[in-house]
């Protein structure tokens, strides 16, 4: 049986060659490291159903989570069953369920979003623009590389490629 390092660095391996960010593979390791510490460093190969909804009620009941933290570990279970371990991931029935936020999130109206943008300029101005008008992530954002500089009153078009999606934007460099 390998050691839940080499686990781990599998998944790793894994969560790279399917394009996942950065950010996900952190996220994914750290779950998985946690159910397996959970249950005293068994292989996940030799846990079920029982052992995984006991690690997710856990994690709701005594650890008080936020539902959407709860889903990534779940997520990342699914990920770890199904891509690493190459094994069906098991059904879970009567899985209790961290509650809900009552909380609506905020959305600006596009005058708002306006007002917002005329405020910034140069390079905050930029990130903001992509940010709003392509759906990018904060960080994925911030790893952009300017490969070309646009002269002034042309239009420019920023292809991005990798992270979450593969997205194309423009944005308008002139005045």
């Amino acid at each position: 049986m390998e050691s839940k390092t080499k686990l781990l660095d599998q998944m790793r391996h894994v969560l790279r060659l399917k394009h996942m960010s950065i950010r996900t593979e952190k996220a994914y390791v750290q779950w998985a490291k946690r159910f397996i510490l959970f249950h005293h460093k068994r292989h996940p190969a030799d846990m079920g159903a029982p052992e995984i909804r006991a690690f997710l009620i856990y994690l709701a009941v005594e650890g008080q989570i936020a539902a959407s933290t709860q889903n990534v570990a779940l997520q990342a279970l699914v990920f770890l069953y199904r891509h690493v371990l190459k094994q069906p991931f098991p059904e879970l029935e009567d899985l209790e369920h961290a509650k809900k936020s009552r909380r609506v999130p905020v959305v600006f109206a596009r005058q708002e979003v306006t007002k917002v943008l005329a405020q910034l300029a140069g390079t905050p101005h930029l990130m903001a623009s992509l940010l709003y008008g392509s759906g990018l992530r904060l960080m994925e954002c911030v790893r952009l590389r300017v490969k070309e500089r646009a002269r002034p009153g042309d239009n420019a078009a920023a292809v991005v490629r990798g992270g979450a999606a593969t997205t194309a934007c423009s944005h308008e460099t002139g005045p």
